[in-house]
């Protein structure tokens, strides 16, 4: 920290040089976040000091995340659904496996997940001494449902799969993994991160949610399709009563126990992620998805017709391509197989979809 404080000008005139290293959002193609939608920003000012680390000190807020449970449990068919506002899908996803573990007790615990599962489950796994079981993709890189039984035993707490992979955009048969964890009696997470706030306004919705009886846990980040401001997911569950599983004594606190991971949580990005939902609605939202869809399959018609093959139709708006390299000036990542990879989120307009394709045919001539 400086001695003397800086001043005001030459502070943001810092500050404005740094942001201009990020060159906006218009050029970031890879990134599953996106500008949030003015509501949420408006709501996000409005509850800047709030702490929900300590909810009976801000009850207005957290009032806003019971509802914000409540929606998104509404929208995963289960409006009683336990849950939280976490920071997150990583969050999320090792709090259910907190919960599975404590819910059946193993002497060597494990998890079976898909190849195609977020980096986090590896951190989860680290951190709750797991056992990390990897299930094989299929040729459409989703989860091999058929190499899944051989790798669950009576040591398996829980059962992984993914609503919108990160890679490829993709979703794991989820109904077949719900007859796996009722036939074997193990917790069946559902990663919907992503796909959470996509899946259910697609013209034919693809089941994965509490409407599956196996399916125990659900996480979805409305900071990723639901615009939101950053950090706002929630995890979600069947029985509200599994979060006890995780209460510690918090004394000095107005409430005495609590099962959250982070201890103070922000509860702006909570009244944004609000915010947005009663915004749009249900057409609102469906309305945001289609045109995300819509764009997803401009791209990938005009990347085949500059000769570049897609690495597999996606599920959600997700495209990925056999291609090595982007043009200047835009931002865009790869896969693990090196596939280039393309998120069409609400600020991947048809406007910048058409100037992509504009500068990958200039490249490519």
């Amino acid at each position: 920290m400086r001695d003397v404080g800086c001043p005001e000008e030459d502070l943001f005139s810092f500050l404005s040089s740094k942001r201009r290293e990020d060159l906006g959002y218009r050029n970031i193609l890879s990134s599953m976040c996106t500008p949030p939608h003015p509501v949420a920003a408006r709501a996000h000012a409005m509850f800047l000091e709030t702490n929900l680390g300590d909810p009976g000190l801000f009850p207005g807020t957290a009032a806003l995340e019971d509802l914000l449970v409540r929606r998104l449990g509404t929208l995963m068919h289960l409006p009683d659904a336990g849950g939280y506002a976490t920071s997150g899908g990583t969050e999320s996803n090792i709090q259910a496996l907190r919960i599975a573990k404590r819910l059946k007790q193993a002497e060597s615990p494990n998890v079976v997940i898909p190849a195609s599962s977020h980096f986090s489950f590896t951190k989860a796994c680290d951190i709750l001494g797991l056992e990390m079981r990897t299930v094989p993709l299929d040729a459409e890189f989703r989860m091999d449902t058929g190499a899944v039984d051989a790798l669950v035993d009576e040591n398996t707490v829980a059962l992984v799969g993914v609503v919108g992979t990160t890679e490829y955009g993709m979703v794991d048969p989820i109904s077949r993994l719900s007859e796996i964890a009722l036939d074997r009696n193990v917790f069946l997470h559902v990663d919907a991160a992503f796909g959470g706030m996509v899946v259910p306004f697609l013209d034919r919705p693809i089941p994965f949610d509490f409407r599956l009886p196996g399916v125990s846990s659900v996480s979805v980040d409305p900071h990723k399709m639901g615009m939101s401001t950053i950090p706002a997911g929630c995890l979600l569950t069947r029985s509200p009563e599994w979060f006890s599983c995780l209460n510690v004594d918090t004394p000095y606190l107005t409430v005495k126990r609590e099962c959250t991971l982070a201890g103070t949580r922000p509860g702006a990005s909570v009244a944004a992620a609000v915010a947005v939902l009663e915004y749009l609605g249900m057409d609102g939202m469906r309305a945001v998805v289609a045109g995300c869809m819509e764009n997803s399959r401009r791209l990938i018609e005009g990347m085949e017709t500059l000769g570049y093959q897609r690495a597999v139709t996606p599920d959600v708006n997700v495209a990925t391509f056999s291609c090595e390299r982007a043009p200047a000036g835009w931002r865009v990542s790869t896969t693990r197989n090196g596939h280039m990879r393309i998120v069409c989120m609400p600020h991947v307009t048809r406007d910048v979809i058409e100037q992509f394709l504009v500068d990958m045919s200039d490249t490519n001539a």
